[in-house]
């Protein structure tokens, strides 16, 4: 018999949809060697309808990634509305060019991990099979309704909060097509990390191994805040110390160099591939409320500091009502105003205990888990 196939679409808009993408595909890979998995950018297969690169020279992709870089998120949800807006409006050419797409090497099962072009995946699969399973997995907690993840159809659905679930519900999937797994994909290597010795990794990278330590991450290009978080840190008496993640963004490294450490102890670190080394030295991480990094800071064990307000993501807004209701965490309004304040609460004794214990308690096993979900929705002939 022929392997079987699964086509797994991301774009690159930030990088949580091929992070997750690429993580599906490994454990995919690991446990059934026998199925041809293919990882798909969608945004090449509709290259042609990409307004957004034929008016300005630039891809949906690269604008999307730009205003990250540079913070510009302020009012973005209106701009993604019009990006809806057009997405609906070439929505009859994004089916025709994914109808082209699979009728070269048709799927045995068809998996997005991406909002906004779940209609048009659907309905071009369609062209091409009446039958092959369609399944979205949310990679954000939750949807910003409406029809951004959830698409009043018939397909598959796999949630990683009871909040996702309930909109499931609420556009009316059955319970049969809905699956509640227990987070977000997290990366294979964030599994069975060998324990350090925390307090000897701490002094080979210069920091003393008695303060609590923040984690300060906000990505592989960092951000701008993260000078005056560590400003503020510096000059706040507080008893810390601080590893500052800038990524490859040298110009924020030199930034944050010239700050200079004062009294609290600071190592600073460019891109590296090892972050879940310097989540375990750690005590806690300050950073953006991504679904990713939160993701990654409680399977280390780490409680979060976040940030909530008019410039965040509106995709990431309830991540931080989430960090609040599971109590694994605080948000501040604005980290240039409340650092100090969350920091000082956070490692009060008792508090931090508390809130540690809680970061502690939370499993995910999502992406084992949405393997094994694959493998019953697979069918078994052609």
């Amino acid at each position: 018999m022929a392997a079987r196939k699964v086509d797994l679409f991301y774009v690159e808009a930030g990088g949580g949809h091929k992070s997750a993408a690429t993580a599906l595909k490994a454990v995919l890979d690991q446990q059934s060697p026998d199925w041809r998995v293919r990882t798909v950018n969608l945004n090449h297969v509709l290259a042609s309808v990409d307004w957004y690169k034929k008016i300005t020279g630039k891809g949906l992709e690269d604008w999307y990634n730009l205003l990250l870089k540079k913070g510009w998120t302020w009012g973005i949800e209106y701009p993604m509305k019009l990006m809806h807006g057009l997405i609906s409006l070439t929505h009859g050419r994004q089916v025709a060019m994914l109808e082209h797409f699979w009728k070269q090497d048709p799927p045995d099962l068809a998996v997005s991990l991406i909002p906004h072009f779940n209609r048009a995946l659907l309905a071009g699969l369609r062209q091409v099979s009446a039958q092959t399973p369609f399944v979205t997995v949310l990679t954000d907690f939750a949807d910003i309704p409406p029809r951004v993840w959830i698409e009043p159809q018939d397909q598959y659905l796999v949630c990683g909060t009871d909040k996702a679930v309930e909109q499931a519900f609420a556009f009316g999937h059955p319970r049969e097509h809905v699956f509640r797994v227990s987070g977000m994909i997290l990366r294979p290597t964030f599994y069975g990390i060998k324990p350090v010795d925390r307090a000897a990794e701490r002094i080979k990278l210069g920091l003393r191994p008695d303060l609590p330590t923040a984690l300060v991450l906000f990505g592989g290009e960092g951000s701008a805040v993260m000078v005056e978080i560590a400003r503020q840190l510096r000059d706040s008496g507080l008893k810390i110390q601080l590893i500052l993640m800038y990524g490859r963004n040298q110009d924020l490294g030199r930034k944050l160099a010239g700050i200079g450490q004062g009294k609290t102890p600071v190592h600073m670190q460019g891109f590296t591939p090892d972050v879940p080394y310097f989540m375990q030295i750690a005590d806690f991480m300050i950073g953006k409320p991504g679904p990713g990094s939160i993701t990654e800071a409680l399977a280390m064990k780490l409680p979060v500091i976040v940030e909530c307000n008019s410039w965040t993501m509106p995709q990431e807004r309830y991540n931080a009502d989430w960090v609040r209701e599971q109590g694994v965490g605080l948000v501040v309004q604005d980290f240039r105003t409340g650092i100090v304040g969350a920091v000082r609460e956070l490692i009060e004794p008792g508090r931090f205990e508390e809130i540690q214990r809680r970061a502690s308690s939370v499993r995910n096993e999502a992406v084992f888990e949405i393997v094994e979900i694959l493998k019953r929705l697979m069918p078994v002939d052609r």
